[in-house]
């Protein structure tokens, strides 16, 4: 039996606290605009926040500076100068940056995902369902944000402190070992299980092998990011 369509709010809490119940009625009514916009105005809301206090300004350039430090770029005092001319209204290019590329990605992810899963492998399913998953296991990004944000503004720093290498600061700084442990994040892990746990409903298939599937990719990524850092950083 199909589940009668939820509204916004009990489709946000059931992906977050039953994402297998909940994905069962987001498949059969795929609804995709209103959820979109609410994860899209709540994270670019939460950047602009933080990004219009001294410590979240502080804390950006900061990120750019170790960044590019990291790339093996060296920060003169007048590119310094100028980056930190331009933070005075970097909570509105943040903020605006974040609105209109959280979409773009949800679009890339599906489209990635609706190739393999239904052009590939043969699945049933249309891009608009496939999105819409997409779009509801972004809840994860809120609760992230939630939790996130005022620990960073205690820290000043938009490192997350919730990725591996946070926690285990014995790890030495700039080795190949850090930038891993640094590229996965406890969030981004429970963002993929709820993701493969949508996609699962939606191709009818097991979650375990969808789970494997996408945090293999993951791996794969946090593995190409660590290599390129740590290349980048050496050279």
């Amino acid at each position: 039996m199909t589940p009668a369509p939820a509204n916004l709010l009990s489709r946000f809490i059931g992906v977050v606290f039953s994402p297998r119940a909940t994905f069962l009625g987001i498949v059969a009514a795929p609804r995709w605009i209103g959820m979109l916009v609410l994860i899209a105005v709540f994270m670019s809301l939460a950047t602009f926040l933080f990004l219009s206090t001294e410590v979240g300004r502080q804390a950006l350039l900061d990120q750019q500076v170790s960044t590019m430090e990291s790339f093996g770029m060296t920060v003169t005092d007048e590119v310094y100068s100028q980056m930190e001319g331009r933070l005075s209204f970097a909570q509105y290019t943040g903020s605006i940056v974040q609105f209109f590329t959280l979409p773009i990605m949800y679009v890339i992810i599906a489209g990635i995902l609706f190739a393999v899963f239904s052009a590939a492998m043969g699945g049933e399913a249309a891009f608009k369902q496939v999105f819409t998953v997409v779009v509801h296991s972004g809840a994860v990004s809120v609760v992230q944000q939630l939790f996130v944000l005022p620990l960073n503004y205690v820290r000043e720093s938009m490192s997350s402190p919730t990725n591996i290498a946070a926690l285990l600061p014995m790890v030495p700084e700039g080795s190949f070992l850090a930038y891993l442990l640094g590229a996965i994040d406890i969030f981004v892990i429970w963002w993929v299980m709820v993701l493969a746990i949508g996609l699962a409903v939606l191709y009818r298939r097991r979650t375990q092998p969808v789970a494997v599937t996408l945090l293999v990719i993951y791996a794969v990524i946090a593995v190409a990011i660590a290599g390129v850092r740590s290349w980048m950083g050496g050279s």
